[in-house]
């Protein structure tokens, strides 16, 4: 009967369920109690306590004789269930008052008598350490030697309600911690989302798309604006400039002026919020959040800063990417250009393709460029694509291009018709109402003026307005490049004395008149006995006559005609579609004026020679030829005369 007995019911099987038990209590709240900091709670705690045991145990008998009352540690009564009419008056207070205070000296259960009143008073502990933490005592008329232990079991009733009620608040302490782990883990899992989606946006448009659909989400009862303190065009309305109107009653401008959050109640509990929006290198805006009545929890608030620092910093490397990328732009922009312009050296085509390009570049609807002509001190249109301002003329004062002769600085208009600085003809005339303008710098100082504009206000951008300040330098360099060249090449076909053209020059013009022209004609200009000249009067007499002459050559032909020194003393005039007739009057209107206007008085020997189309030999030295026999021959005729060749 036994071996059945251990048989069918295994040792083990007892063991287990034991150590399961004991398992469960190890693991249960037996272990916890308040502690020292949670003594605020303590009060209220020990009063709802009181309340459900007094409702528990309401129909013993102890409570038709008697009245329980709590006290704290300290002895002041905390709470007391309705006394009895026998039990009112001072002998009440005096028996449970030093009960209560036996009890917290003792730390044992007390008595005592007062005016035929009888007191018990039970200390209640902790479980940890068993200091006391309230007292609980019982007044009665009846002998207290009766009841003593009934109150006991009272009083270890009361300390279940209370430790049930406390592991009920843990318990709910703990779910509510439960739950703020999983709102924070979630949380967490948004923002890295969200970050991750935002780092994940090279452009500044995506970026903030992005942020805007993540706040959303992440706040679903809220209504977001973002205000951004740099210009950006975005077709969201929830994306608007930053402006500082009223800073000190204005929480966006405050949140942004103060570099930390803001936020403002209102009277029916709507909430706003306002966040700097910041990277590394500075402040980008303001994410502002209009929450409504209840729809807030404080412990969002790190989450939402951390947001809107992280789109900061994304908002921040898709500015400084799109920035690069613009930089290179420009560059590439500024290098084909330099290259185009560099390609010629004929300033009015340097006019007219930098004209073409900054139209091309900037998308815009004018553009004007100007020349400083230092003579006539006026600005002269050299290139625009406007018909009606084609080599117009404008005094340095007047308009855009006055402002940037003064200044020496580029502009930029962005509504011409609300700031009417000044009076423009191109901005009239067109309708234009955007404008950038760059000067053109030489050494220093302008000589010309770029003008770029636009139809539609607001057209240019800071960008735009920098890019054309770094283009007019290189159209600057390109112009000044063009005049050197052609200065040199001034120089070089030039005769330094006498202004007239070097005779390499008249001999390249003439090869290409005869591949193109149908005839002309070349007059040979020798001034008579001018060894004598410099003999009696010095050879700087002797420049001064070549120059009188050469002057009344220049004045005596037409604008098209070639004038050289063929050397010496010796002049020549090409007159292209100039037959032989026509040319010897224009050579005897030169010898008359020379005669008349030098001084001292010279005279000068002329021979005149002509090609046409029809000749068996058309050459450069064959003219040259023959109209050098001509000369010979009215030299040989008592010189200032004329001799056809």
């Amino acid at each position: 009967m036994d071996d059945r007995i251990k048989s069918n019911f295994p040792p083990q099987i007892k063991s287990t369920m034991v150590e399961v038990s004991s398992e469960l209590q190890s693991i249960w709240f037996h272990s916890e109690d308040f502690r020292d900091a949670d003594e605020p709670m303590l009060p209220s705690l020990l009063e709802d306590s009181f309340e459900q045991w007094s409702t528990e145990a309401a129909g013993l008998a102890l409570f038709q004789n008697g009245q329980f009352a709590l006290f704290n540690k300290e002895g002041h009564e905390i709470i007391a269930t309705v006394p009895l009419l026998a039990l009112m008056g001072e002998g009440r207070d005096a028996a449970a008052a030093a009960a209560v205070a036996d009890a917290l000296t003792s730390r044992q259960t007390a008595a005592f008598e007062a005016a035929a009143h009888f007191a018990v008073a039970v200390p209640q502990r902790r479980r940890v350490d068993g200091a006391v933490f309230s007292v609980i005592a019982y007044v009665t008329t009846t002998d207290f030697v009766q009841i003593r232990s009934e109150v006991e079991a009272c009083a270890l009733h009361f300390r279940s309600c209370f430790y049930r009620k406390f592991e009920e608040i843990y318990i709910k302490d703990m779910l509510l911690q439960q739950q703020r782990a999983e709102k924070e883990a979630i949380r967490k899992e948004s923002l890295f989302h969200t970050a991750k989606q935002l780092y994940n946006q090279i452009d500044v448009a995506s970026v903030l798309s992005e942020l805007l659909r993540s706040l959303e989400q992440l706040y679903p009862h809220s209504e977001v604006h973002l205000y951004l303190s740099q210009d950006h065009l975005n077709g969201d309305p929830r994306v608007k400039p930053l402006v500082f109107k009223n800073a000190e009653h204005d929480i966006v401008a405050k949140a942004f002026l103060n570099g930390s959050s803001v936020t403002e109640h209102d009277r029916d509990g709507t909430i706003r919020l306002a966040v700097p929006m910041t990277g590394k290198q500075a402040a980008y805006g303001v994410l502002c959040m209009t929450i409504g009545p209840g729809k807030w929890d404080e412990a969002d608030l790190p989450a939402f800063l951390l947001l809107a620092d992280t789109s900061g910093s994304a908002f921040e490397n898709a500015k400084l990417y799109e920035q690069s990328n613009l930089l290179i732009n420009e560059l590439r922009l500024i290098n084909e250009l330099t290259k185009r312009l560099n390609q010629s050296l004929r300033l009015k085509e340097i006019f007219q393709f930098a004209t073409s390009e900054l139209l091309t570049i900037f998308e815009a609807n004018y553009c004007c460029v100007l020349q400083l002509n230092k003579e006539s001190n006026q600005f002269v249109v050299m290139s625009s694509n406007i018909p009606a301002l084609a080599s117009e003329q404008f005094s340095p004062e007047y308009g855009f291009c006055g402002m940037v002769y003064r200044t020496k600085e580029p502009m930029i208009i962005s509504d011409y018709w609300h700031t009417r600085v000044v009076t423009s003809k191109l901005m009239d005339n067109t309708g234009s109402r955007s404008l950038i303008a760059a000067p053109i710098m030489v050494d220093g100082e302008v000589v010309g003026v770029i003008l770029v504009a636009h139809k539609a206000p607001n057209f240019f951008s800071y960008e735009n307005y920098k890019l054309l300040q770094v283009m007019s330098t290189h159209i600057g360099l390109a112009l000044t490049n063009a005049s050197l060249h052609a200065e040199v090449r001034r120089m070089v076909i030039t005769d330094n004395l006498t202004g007239l053209h070097a005779r390499h020059y008249l001999d390249e013009q003439i090869q290409n008149r005869q591949r193109k022209d149908p005839f002309g004609s070349l007059i040979l200009v020798d001034i008579d006995h001018f060894k004598k000249v410099n003999d009696t009067y010095g050879h700087q007499v002797g420049d001064r006559i070549l120059i009188q002459v050469s002057g009344i050559i220049s004045a005596a032909i037409r604008q098209g005609d070639i004038a050289a020194r063929w050397g010496g003393e010796e002049l020549a005039v090409y007159l292209p579609g100039i037959r032989a007739e026509q040319a010897y009057r224009i050579a005897e209107r030169i010898r008359m004026h020379v005669e008349g206007q030098t001084d001292p008085v010279v005279t000068v020997s002329c021979g005149v020679s002509e090609w046409t189309y029809e000749d068996d030999k058309i050459s450069v030295e064959s003219l040259f030829y023959r109209a050098d026999m001509a000369l010979y021959e009215a030299k040989g005729n008592g010189r200032n005369c004329i001799f056809i060749g």
